[in-house]
């Protein structure tokens, strides 16, 4: 089953039971964020991503310089555990992650959680990847992915959902990445670029394997 119907089946299970006033809220915002097409600012296929230090669930260091060194990169950018879409997504990249490997690439997933919010994401799915906190969405902004969501979803998720974006970020502040999936050649030039303002479209790992294999590695 591809990512894509998983969603869906995802979607046709959870919608009837949201309050419909909550619903429209998120409909509509979600709608206004697409208008503002932010996918026309991030990087995109053929651009040189920036050099990025960041800190994994575990406290460790991770290079994205030393990473190259092994092979391409594969980088997933999510907003958070709390986000059903992007737990589908991370659940369907562990699934192919033997495949990434015999590619020699490495997978990473950035969000702007905090490090004991990475750690809990990484353990309740099983991730078998690094899990990286990006701290005020410092490398995301560097690809040109944040956005400040609308001021009313603040409140609505924390009331409805339980996700409080603020303690879970570490800022006041609350600003996401839109989704976005990257695969980087060894020289550190972007081969694919899945960039989706709508938070509900994925890029397939089919896709992110086909391309891999063209990588030439």
């Amino acid at each position: 089953m591809t990512l894509k119907q998983k969603i869906r089946d995802f979607q046709k299970e959870i919608i009837p039971k949201i309050p419909e006033e909550v619903l429209s809220t998120i409909m509509r915002t979600s709608e206004e964020l697409a208008e503002r097409n932010l996918e026309a600012g991030a990087l995109k296929n053929g651009d040189t991503i920036p050099s990025f230090e960041l800190t994994d669930a575990l406290g460790e260091a991770r290079s994205s310089d030393q990473f190259l060194k092994n092979g391409p990169l594969v980088i997933s950018f999510y907003r958070g555990g709390w986000c059903p879409y992007c737990h589908l997504e991370l659940r369907a990249l562990q699934k192919v992650l033997p495949e990434i490997k015999a590619s020699n690439a490495t997978l990473l997933a950035i969000s702007p959680e905090l490090p004991n919010h990475s750690l809990t994401t990484r353990e309740k799915y099983e991730l078998e990847f690094p899990v990286l906190s990006d701290p005020d969405n410092r490398v995301a902004k560097k690809f040109g992915l944040v956005f400040e969501p609308a001021k009313e979803l603040i409140p609505l998720f924390k009331e409805n959902f339980n996700w409080d974006l603020v303690a879970i970020n570490g800022a006041e502040k609350v600003e996401l990445p839109i989704p976005a999936t990257y695969v980087v050649g060894r020289e550190g030039v972007i081969q694919f670029a899945f960039v989706q303002s709508d938070y509900t479209q994925r890029a397939e790992p089919e896709k992110i394997l086909e391309v891999l294999r063209g990588c030439g590695n």
